[in-house]
């Protein structure tokens, strides 16, 4: 599961780069996914635990 989170963090950073570059509105909610799989890796980080 850890290695999916990792694909899905990659590939939303891609898509916010290109959102962001491309559609500015569209940049703005792949933001707002890739900020939630920041916490997420955080929260795995700290809790230890797989998610």
């Amino acid at each position: 599961m850890g290695n999916v989170l990792w694909i899905i963090v990659v590939l939303l950073v891609i898509g916010w780069i290109f959102g962001f570059l491309v559609f500015p509105a569209i940049g703005g909610i792949i933001h707002i996914l890739l900020v939630i799989a920041v916490i997420m890796i955080i929260y795995q980080l700290l809790t230890g635990r797989k998610v």
